[in-house]
């Protein structure tokens, strides 16, 4: 059988510091973690901005999806369609179909017939 030696009380003093040294030391690293958790360059704030940026980026790539989506629509109909073609040419270049009559009004001219000027 193996007795050990009572080793003092200088031991358990030095023991005891020891121990509180340790907690001293973990309750340091702690709230140093705490710290550069939320003060941080990487720390909680820019964690949720940068979440929040995600979840907006996230939505502006599904608009341009259904933008896209819309717009090969578009090109297939103006590759196929010829009555698109046609409504684009009378909308955008003015054209008109022999016999058709173009009636154009000017912005103005209602308001003046309504409200003649007194001499």
């Amino acid at each position: 059988m193996i007795i050990k030696q009572n080793r003092g009380r200088h031991w358990l003093d030095w023991e005891r510091r020891m121990v509180k040294v340790a907690q001293a030391a973990g309750i340091g690293a702690c709230v140093w973690l705490l710290v550069a958790l939320f003060f941080g360059e990487m720390g909680l704030p820019r964690y949720l901005a940068m979440r929040d940026h995600a979840v907006q980026l996230d939505d502006e790539l599904s608009a341009l999806r259904e933008e896209t989506a819309l717009l090969r629509k578009d090109i297939g109909r103006l590759q196929h369609d010829p009555s698109k073609i046609e409504q684009l040419a009378r909308e955008r270049l003015g054209y008109v179909r022999k016999g058709e009559t173009v009636y154009q009004l000017t912005p103005g001219s209602a308001d003046e017939q309504t409200h003649p000027e007194k001499p």
